[in-house]
């Protein structure tokens, strides 16, 4: 059954607990939701996103179990198919709907899901639709994640539908949200994979939704949010330009030296009042890591050299770092070879979109000696001066 949200405002999404990966990118912990939504008005009806395509026929039979025999509008949030995948079958179960949203996802829906152009509406920002005795304005949010993306906001109820926006991978029995440690994780890995790269358009939509003190957020993926500063204020900490005490430590060791290296780096770093994660590039979750980055101050990569150049999974740690576009400021790379080769060139390219402030690397052939301890005493000193002069420590 469809779960009523307010007076006329109902849930009508899925959870998806077997889905393991998202985007084919992140682990998820238990899965995701796919949360679609219908506003009864006195006159129209309309669905605010859809669902993804896996699920159309049991998301299509939902609608006549319910009751629901005409829908006037489909707005489309975003054009990812996640969230626009069963348009197409909605409009041949209601031919006289039209699809609603902004003239750069309807371009998308053409493109990718073939939704003829006279079956869509194209609104500008603050366009109003009115249901009758409801009234949906949009507003145009590019950036969060896609160029596409738009907020639908319905005035009588004082609610907002976010689409991705103040999302998360996170199933449930009941619609809305419950604090917990294990839903702020899943919000902040979800941060991390779709909003992350966009911070500084996170930072000014949270400020947009706060000034409008709306009464429920309702995002496309993971619960809906009746203390809306519960989730509002996690995202302005985790968008915000500085990040914490933190040194992020992934490393790849073959033979335990790198290892050993950054085992030392971290004890050093700890005992001068800097908190570290060390992460295993090859057994690792990804999704740990990803949460981490989100926080994290500093970066140093520990490599082992395969075939003269950096182990593989760590060029691909370092180009999600660089596409992530995580808030650390500084950088440094720590790494043992064999016979020789350029260890650090790939990861230094994969990263420099971050502008960050590289700190001399530690490399070393076999075991490291008591000079590499000794550079690494000295890299520690300089992580711990620049996050004294960050204000970090």
């Amino acid at each position: 059954m469809f779960q009523k949200i307010k007076e006329k405002v109902l849930y009508a999404g899925l959870n998806d607990c077997d889905r393991v990966v998202f985007d084919e990118l992140i682990p998820l912990d238990g899965g995701t939701t796919y949360n679609s939504y219908i506003v009864l008005g006195s006159e129209k009806t309309a669905v605010i996103d859809t669902m993804y395509p896996k699920f159309t026929k049991e998301y299509l039979k939902s609608f006549d179990e319910n009751g629901i025999t005409k829908v006037d509008y489909i707005i489309a949030n975003h054009g990812e198919q996640d969230h626009s995948g069963s348009i197409p079958a909605l409009l041949e179960k209601f031919p006289n709907a039209t699809v609603v949203t902004n003239a750069v996802c309807a371009a998308n829906l053409k493109e990718m899901l073939l939704v003829p152009e006279n079956r869509i509406k194209t609104v500008k920002n603050d366009e109003e639709l009115s249901l009758g005795d409801k009234t949906l304005q949009f507003k145009i949010v590019p950036g969060v994640h896609w160029p596409d993306t738009m907020f639908t906001y319905l005035k009588e109820d004082n609610i907002i539908f976010t689409c991705d926006f103040l999302g998360s991978h996170y199933t449930f029995d009941d619609v809305f949200a419950v604090p917990s440690e294990k839903l702020e994780r899943s919000a902040k890995k979800y941060f991390a994979e779709i909003m992350m790269p966009f911070s500084f358009v996170c930072r000014k939509y949270v400020n947009l939704i706060k000034d409008m003190k709306v009464d429920m957020v309702l995002p496309s993926h993971g619960p809906i949010y009746k203390d809306v500063d519960y989730i509002l204020d996690l995202y302005a900490d985790w968008a915000a330009e500085k990040g914490k005490n933190l040194v992020l430590l992934p490393y790849v060791s073959m033979y335990n030296s790198t290892k050993e290296m950054i085992e030392y780096l971290a004890a050093k770093l700890e005992n001068k009042g800097i908190h570290t994660l060390k992460y295993d590039m090859v057994r690792g979750n990804l999704g740990d890591l990803a949460v981490a980055l989100v926080d994290g101050s500093a970066i140093v990569m520990g490599v082992s050299m395969v075939l003269a150049g950096p182990h593989p999974v760590a060029v691909n740690i370092a180009n999600l770092a660089g596409v992530l576009r995580p808030k650390a400021k500084i950088a440094s790379f720590i790494g043992s070879f064999g016979w020789g080769g350029n260890l650090f060139g790939k990861l230094a390219d994969a990263l420099a979109p971050l502008n960050l402030d590289v700190i001399e690397p530690v490399q070393f052939k076999g075991k490291a000696k008591t000079q590499d301890f000794e550079k690494l005493d000295k890299m520690a000193q300089e992580i711990y001066d620049k996050f004294k002069n960050l204000n970090l420590v």
